[in-house]
């Protein structure tokens, strides 16, 4: 029986194996450089921000590409929560009715127009998202109830609570990264341009000009009504 005769290891080796193994000698004591995006966000009165969303645009100038998410925008003591969601563009977004009452939940936003008649517990469908932009969602039964979801053409985001938040992995690029509130004194996103880095961790320090909350008053319960 015939068997393959192997290159001695004190043999001189062919061009086209020792490109090979050289290629595969790097691939594997080469690590995959990535950095992670510290953020730190104040108002204007210095208090740690709430509800915001930090995201890379663009990274060296390309829009990265992001794969649609199953998300869930709950509803809790006559409340959307969060408050504030991110997911990508194609994700199925599920809203759970977790009260006692009936809700029905609405958008008439240009990014995404749809309605859930009055119902408890969990809808039959998750609604889709098929374009970028801001959500605002509303309830026919209680005006006091407004949420938000931002939906983005990025895998590269995260929702900051407490003022804080972190990117993790990102490549060594140049990166376009925004900044979104629901309040922003601007009406459009803060935008930052942060240089390549690789291994290290990133900071962004920023402070948010926003607008005062504007909460609606809940309407008085009626005894045992389900609405």
């Amino acid at each position: 029986m015939h068997r393959p005769t192997l290159p001695r290891l004190d043999a001189p080796l062919t061009q086209p194996f020792a490109l090979a193994l050289l290629l595969a000698l790097l691939a594997t004591a080469v690590p995959v450089r990535a950095a992670d995006l510290q953020l730190s966000l104040t108002d204007q009165q210095g208090r740690p921000v709430q509800d915001a969303v930090v995201y890379v645009t663009h990274i060296d100038g390309q829009v990265p590409a992001s794969t649609a998410q199953d998300v869930v925008v709950d509803q809790i003591d006559e409340t959307f929560v969060p408050h504030v969601r991110a997911t990508t563009v194609g994700s199925r977004v599920s809203f759970p009715n977790s009260d006692h009452i009936r809700h029905h939940v609405y958008s008439f936003s240009d990014t995404r127009t749809f309605e859930l008649p009055l119902y408890i517990g969990i809808p039959a469908e998750p609604v889709v998202f098929d374009k970028p932009g801001v959500v605002t969602l509303g309830c026919n039964i209680h005006d006091h109830m407004l949420g938000y979801i931002l939906v983005l053409d990025t895998p590269w985001f995260t929702e900051i609570a407490d003022g804080s938040g972190v990117i993790t992995g990102l490549p060594e690029a140049t990166l376009a990264v925004e900044i979104w509130h629901p309040r922003l004194e601007a009406g459009e996103p803060l935008r930052y341009s942060l240089p390549a880095a690789a291994g290290t961790a990133l900071q962004l320090e920023a402070q948010l000009q926003l607008r005062p909350e504007r909460k609606l008053r809940r309407a008085p319960r009626r005894g045992s009504s389900q609405y």
